[in-house]
């Protein structure tokens, strides 16, 4: 095995893996469509039944278990008489809509055999930045461990927009991982770790630890996996290591054969160390799972405050407004330069808010009435960034 100069080995790795991976009590594992499906588009109930097989050891010895799950659009191909994966929107919701029943169906004959419920939860980035889907998707997905069923999760891709989506399931593994409250994130792919470039060439190196951005530099990561039915590929798993370690959860990065070993302890695949320690959840996701519909100008006063003395935003503050956007819709607080300085939810509809500038929260409610006595955005819904 090649191992890149400057990063741990597998003899130093060992500890610090077996310590953290046995260590955690609740564990969100996420596969990716290329790991659980053929080229072709149908599940594999092999693969299907291997990963559960792990999962269900664990549920036995008394660790909570999240699985986040792609497949739904890969398992609905074949049914369809699709040869690949669509690249236009309304197919591929067609094909999850097809697919989704039938993963979770098989999902749930598997852990049956381990006496173990499903449930299946279904996400859109809505879900997890309006203050009260928020809430609902983490009182559901509490609720479920408590009763010791297994969610799984996935994005709602048959009503998701272009605009609303998460992307890939790497990100909302990440994402998720931090909604619960985690104690560990495992990444399945269909290679055995992070390299510094294609495993197949000679000059790659395999990494065994990441403690910082300084052991990323000059790796190279690739597009979607080999079988052509996902969306993701080491990119994407990088960038949800990156969500989840900023976020204190520590990440292990292995293929999906090695599932059990991995999450026994054994120094194999890639560690991602936690960088720091944990934030509000409902802010981190604000700040990474969404995109903002549009910006609020600040002056520098404003700008302070927000930065500075984490204020809340008032019309006051705000020189110029773009976008269109609703009450509630994620937007960014720029600086005079127009560089991001926040992202909050805004709490007036784009059309409101031009004439409210720069008057007090005082003038507005004496003129317009006790309603436009408030922030523009409340301090418990920003994230600086």
């Amino acid at each position: 095995m090649r191992t890149r100069p400057g990063v741990a080995g597998p003899t130093t790795q060992n500890r610090r893996v077996r310590d953290m991976v046995t260590a955690a009590r609740r564990v969100v594992v996420k596969i990716g469509s290329s790991s659980l499906t053929t080229a072709a588009g149908g599940l594999d109930d092999e693969r299907v039944d291997a990963l559960v097989d792990t999962l269900g050891a664990l549920a036995a010895d008394g660790r909570e278990v999240v699985l986040v799950s792609s497949g739904a659009i890969a398992a609905g191909l074949a049914p369809l008489g699709l040869s690949r994966r669509p690249r236009d929107l309304a197919t591929q919701q067609a094909a999850a809509s097809v697919g989704q029943g039938l993963l979770i169906g098989r999902y749930a004959a598997a852990f049956a055999r381990h006496r173990l419920t499903v449930g299946q939860v279904l996400l859109t980035v809505d879900d997890v930045t309006r203050r009260a889907h928020y809430r609902n998707a983490y009182r559901t997905l509490r609720k479920l461990l408590d009763l010791r069923a297994v969610p799984i999760v996935n994005e709602n891709d048959t009503v998701a927009t272009e605009e609303i989506r998460f992307g890939d399931n790497d990100r909302l593994a990440a994402l998720v991982a931090a909604l619960v409250d985690a104690d560990l994130l495992v990444l399945l792919s269909d290679v055995d770790a992070l390299w510094t470039g294609d495993p197949a060439r000679p000059d790659s190196a395999r990494i065994n630890e990441v403690r910082d951005e300084r052991d990323l530099t000059g790796v190279a990561v690739g597009g979607a996996g080999r079988a052509g039915v996902g969306t993701g590929g080491m990119v994407t798993k990088v960038e949800a290591a990156r969500i989840a370690t900023g976020f204190g959860i520590p990440v292990v990065l292995t293929a999906a054969p090695l599932a059990a070993a991995a999450l026994a302890g054994e120094p194999l695949g890639t560690l991602f160390h936690p960088s720091r320690q944990r934030p509000a959840a409902r802010l981190f996701w604000l700040a990474h799972a969404t995109s903002p519909r549009g910006r609020l100008h600040l002056d520098p006063g404003a700008v302070a405050a927000v930065v500075g003395r984490r204020k809340s935003l008032l019309p006051a503050g705000i020189t110029a407004v773009d976008g269109a956007f609703t009450a509630g819709d994620p937007v960014d607080l720029v600086d005079a330069e127009g560089a991001p300085v926040a992202r909050g939810l805004v709490n007036y509809d784009a059309v409101e808010l031009p004439g409210l500038l720069g008057r007090s929260t005082g003038e507005l409610a004496a003129a317009l009435g006790p309603a436009y006595e408030r922030e523009v955005v409340h301090r418990d819904d920003l994230v600086l960034l």
